[in-house]
């Protein structure tokens, strides 16, 4: 089954966590995937400076890595975040919607290597930047990547 990035956004597939934050679909293309987090007192991690807490930043990353696999793949296929390591470069702006770009740029077998980064309106000046790869769990067809 192919797997439709944008039937799977109008389905509510950013429940869960990600709906909890108010993550939302962006933009994407063959390999890649942008999610926009709108800012939200809610995820404000200091409170004197009104700069979101890390955890979410960390959890747009993963999903929109995470959706770059499956579109590189062409199709749904069941993994786990095996790694994923984020650099953060400075602290998003408050009051700013925060931009995470994940790319899928190879898969193996078993193995999706990606990386991205999050920004706040500027691309050229990134939140930070995220390197990982992700596992492929149960079963599969043999013959695909």
């Amino acid at each position: 089954m192919r797997f439709d990035i944008d039937r799977f956004a109008a389905a509510g597939g950013f429940g869960g966590h990600g709906g909890r934050l108010g993550m939302r679909y962006h933009a994407h293309g063959v390999d890649w995937a942008e999610l926009a987090l709108p800012y939200d007192p809610a995820l404000i991690g200091d409170p004197d400076s009104g700069v979101i807490a890390s955890g979410p930043i960390i959890t747009i990353m993963d999903m929109a890595t995470s959706l770059a696999v499956w579109l590189k793949r062409g199709r749904f296929v069941p993994h786990a975040t095996l790694d994923l390591r984020v650099d953060y470069l400075r602290p998003a702006t408050p009051g700013a919607t925060v931009i995470g770009h994940g790319e899928c740029y190879r898969v193996t077998r078993t193995i999706a290597f990606v990386r991205g980064q999050a920004h706040d309106g500027n691309p050229d000046d990134p939140v930070a930047h995220v390197t990982g790869t992700f596992m492929t769990t149960g079963l599969r067809d043999p013959r695909q990547p």
